[in-house]
């Protein structure tokens, strides 16, 4: 493919994604495949010669489509949000072409410093404390890592974990937390970390950081807070007290790629003392020395991470924060939120059914008045429909459905749309077992 055909078929996969993504609710959200369904579909081994790009691009409906959960769908509601945007798929695709490897400064400094600077710029739209700014005189700073969780880093540390009681509200509180500490320090442990939530996956719980903060401090303990969904919506003031005793926490991370618009991936996460993180990866083989290194003006975000690599991921959030403009974000936040609420209101119309925690976001959790099994029952059915997608947790002693809002092009036609095809199902299940 030489620069004139990468233009034509350029332009036809923009096409493509322009219709896919115009004409997405059309498809089922849910595929009906099973296990292994591609390998029947492709010839065994790679072609020995180039095949077309047509004959490619036919595969992609007859090979790819059919096995595909349509993320961006407004009939998903599974999961969180995986953020898509049109300026965040160009900024991607930007980024694609440059093919920098931003593993120091110097291997791309635009690659560099834009990040830095765009963690600046999302910082400030948080309300974060000064500390966490790498453009101030602190030691802090902001630098974006992978999707990662914080169980499985526990285990590649090969260090002991403990989850935390939560009260009523599923939310972690300082007396459990002072009890825990008490009773590891009698067995001759040394508690020295605590990841704080605000927003759980399951329910979207906020755990209380203004208690939990001034125990890790007087502990000397790290605390670091996931605000992995909810942190989004931290850019509006209405909800930036959620956050709230940040000031205590020595790190913060949430996904702009859950919820503001930029694609997968992009996990942004402050430190106030990035001399700490530095210290902890710092590696300088020969190859990846340069003279500017040892000046303390530049950042080499090599050492702020396990990976040697990364892409230039800063780039798609410059093109979202300036073509939505912070505005923009918060209205769409706001909106998506007061969707959650309608459909909130619509399971609290109805006798059937109940809300199981509170609705502060995007994140309705519900179920019918029964037993597990039949929530169970009306979960399957609701996805082996394929109309619409969601994914169940589990509080406490009681299986529950949980709805979110997650597709960028989500309605209030497409609410009631779901809770239509709820309400269905869930009277055919109930007459079918009476």
């Amino acid at each position: 493919m030489d620069f004139e055909e990468f233009r034509t078929r350029g332009k036809e996969m923009v096409d493509y994604i322009t219709d896919y993504l115009k004409s997405i609710e059309q498809r089922p959200v849910y595929p009906a495949v099973q296990p292994g369904y591609l390998r029947s579909l492709i010839p065994e081994n790679a072609p020995q010669q180039p095949d077309s790009f047509e004959d490619l691009m036919k595969d992609v409906e007859r090979v790819i489509m059919p096995g595909v959960t349509h993320w961006q769908s407004p009939h998903f509601h599974a999961y969180f949000a995986a953020a898509n945007s049109f300026p965040a798929l160009l900024g991607d695709m930007l980024s694609g072409a440059i093919g920098c490897i931003g593993f120091s400064w110097v291997a791309s400094p635009a690659c560099t410093e834009l990040e830095t600077v765009m963690l600046d710029w999302l910082g400030k739209m948080l309300n974060l404390p000064d500390e966490f700014l790498a453009g101030t005189s602190s030691g802090g700073g902001g630098v974006i890592q992978s999707h990662s969780s914080v169980e499985r880093a526990g285990l590649i540390a090969g260090i002991k974990m403990r989850k935390l009681p939560t009260d009523e509200k599923f939310s972690l509180r300082g007396e459990t937390l002072k009890q825990a500490l008490e009773e590891d320090k009698a067995l001759g442990l040394i508690p020295f970390y605590l990841c704080a939530t605000l927003g759980t996956t399951p329910s979207c719980a906020f755990d209380n950081i203004m208690e939990l903060g001034p125990i890790c401090n007087s502990e000397n303990i790290w605390m670091h807070i996931d605000a992995a969904y909810a942190g989004s919506a931290f850019i509006c003031p209405e909800f930036r007290p959620l956050l709230n005793g940040v000031e205590f926490s020595d790190s913060f991370n949430f996904n702009p790629h859950k919820w503001l618009l930029v694609n997968f991936d992009c996990s942004a996460m402050w430190v106030k003392k990035r001399s700490e993180l530095i210290g902890a990866f710092k590696m300088d083989p020969l190859y990846l020395k340069h003279q500017h290194q040892d000046s303390g003006l530049i950042t080499d975000y090599r050492h702020w991470q396990i990976p040697l690599g990364r892409r230039f991921r800063s780039l798609k959030m410059w093109f979202v924060f300036r073509l939505y403009g912070v505005k923009g974000l918060q209205e769409y936040i706001r909106k998506q939120v007061d969707l959650a609420h309608e459909f909130e209101s619509l399971v609290r119309q109805d006798d059937q059914f109940e809300i199981v925690n509170d609705v502060v976001l995007g994140l309705v959790c519900f179920r019918l008045k029964g037993s597990n099994d039949l929530n169970e029952k009306l979960i399957q059915r609701i996805n082996e429909m394929r109309k619409i997608h969601i994914v169940p947790c589990q509080l406490r002693d009681k299986f529950v459905l949980r709805f979110a809002i997650c597709a960028r092009t989500v309605e209030s036609k497409h609410i009631q749309y779901a809770w239509q095809n709820i309400k269905e199902i869930a009277i055919d299940l109930q007459v079918g077992c009476q």
